[in-house]
């Protein structure tokens, strides 16, 4: 019966953020779009990850934000800090895990958790790492090339 629940999703996510980081140890940088492509993930970020790379985009939920900030005794934290590249809301990220889901005009395939690194205590200072721990996300591959944009919807079960 759990089974059956697991491919049931109320309503569809919402795009909150965008971000792509241009170079090894440079900042994020907000963008209003995006393109997604199967060959090398985001447009502008520095990470281009080949087709089979499970990590070509992260994805985090925009209610983990206060999460994590709670966390660290403040105000939500700024997406930019956790070097994430999609902020969402409405949605369970972690229920997608395993499924594909359709982003604007791209398809992705949820490949598994975004842990935090050690980056984190830096960008966020002390007890960031544990703050970010099961509230880091997910990561995914780009199945189909498509645009992303800010408001764009997260519509879980799309296929090619």
């Amino acid at each position: 019966m759990a089974r059956e629940y697991q491919s049931q999703f109320p309503f569809p996510g919402r795009v909150e953020w965008i971000g792509v980081r241009p170079g090894r140890g440079k900042p994020m940088q907000a963008v209003n779009s995006v393109a997604a492509t199967v060959a090398g993930a985001l447009q502008g970020d520095f990470f281009q990850g080949p087709p089979s790379a499970p990590r070509q985009v992260t994805l985090i939920q925009s209610e983990h934000l206060a999460v994590i900030g709670a966390l660290l005794q403040r105000p939500p934290v700024d997406p930019a800090s956790l070097r994430r590249n999609i902020v969402v809301s409405g949605i369970n990220l972690k229920a997608l895990l395993g499924a594909r889901f359709r982003i604007g005009t791209a398809v992705l395939q949820a490949t598994g958790d975004c842990a935090p690194c050690g980056q984190m205590e830096e960008n966020l200072g002390p007890g960031g790492y544990n703050a970010m721990r099961n509230h880091g996300g997910i990561t995914a591959s780009v199945i189909q090339d498509g645009e992303i944009a800010v408001g764009d919807l997260v519509q879980p079960g799309s296929s090619k």
